[in-house]
């Protein structure tokens, strides 16, 4: 009988949780490879192959088609490398010591201010659309709540005017402001630069950004339609507030207390 010649003589309950733990090693391995198919193989500081690669192998190429007519990318062999050229030295030739900017680091996007190399295309909503657009091109979005910044003056982190907000950017699916345009002349001479949102605080008669100075905002990088922003722009302007918060003022690389 199939009850006393089999199973009669057969752990079920060891063989659940022998059977839950091979599952469970399978999935581990799985996941962790899948998660080696952005930045792998690993590489050294100086842009070679690392030693030590981890305990699992880099998995096989995937191929992932993009929405909206926008190609395809594999991964892990068709991945971008980083930027070539970056302007930054190591302090030591041990490993892993800290590499400091050789030129202007807010300018060449190094340290806080590093960016990556991301696609020069618009982030697109569900429908194929840019998500983030300037508000003064949709008449249909309105200031709810808050104060609109719209008109008010931008003082920099020294305290100096440097212009005047003229519009706000949108995501519109998340219907939040992304970025504020500042006019570098408010005689309207088309010098606009974008300020993220979150550099920002907007009182009641101004808009102070504290991350970088007066002299900065022309280095500020720029966009190239007026009425979207792309992926890479993006990256680079936040890059280039944050950088500020360090390197704007040669006081702010100092031991603070």
């Amino acid at each position: 009988m199939v009850g006393t010649e089999f199973f009669g003589n057969f752990d079920l309950a060891s063989a659940a949780i022998w059977m839950f733990w091979i599952f469970f090693a399978l999935l581990v391995y799985y996941l962790q490879t899948e998660n080696m198919r952005e930045g792998y193989p690993l590489e050294n500081d100086a842009g070679g192959a690392s030693p030590n690669q981890g305990p699992f192998p880099v998995p096989k190429d995937k191929t992932f088609h993009l929405p909206h007519g926008r190609g395809a990318v594999t991964v892990p062999s068709g991945q971008r490398g980083d930027r070539d050229n970056i302007a930054l030295e190591p302090t030591s030739k041990t490993a892993g010591s800290p590499f400091l900017p050789t030129g202007n680091p807010m300018i060449d996007g190094v340290g806080p201010a590093s960016w990556a190399p991301r696609r020069d295309v618009p982030e697109l909503d569900a429908h194929g659309l840019p998500k983030i657009k300037p508000m003064s091109s949709m008449p249909d979005f309105k200031i709810s709540g808050g104060r609109d910044p719209r008109g008010k003056a931008v003082v920099a982190g020294d305290g100096e005017v440097i212009g005047r907000i003229i519009d706000m950017w949108i995501d519109v699916p998340e219907q939040m402001v992304r970025f504020l345009t500042v006019d570098l002349n408010p005689e309207g001479t088309g010098q606009i630069r974008l300020i993220p949102i979150n550099f920002c605080k907007i009182k009641g008669n101004r808009v102070v950004v504290r991350s970088i100075y007066s002299g900065d905002f022309a280095g500020v990088p720029t966009h190239k339609s007026n009425d979207q922003v792309t992926l890479l722009e993006e990256e680079k302007i936040m890059a280039y507030y944050g950088g500020g918060t360090l390197y704007a003022d040669p006081a702010r690389l100092e031991t603070q207390l």
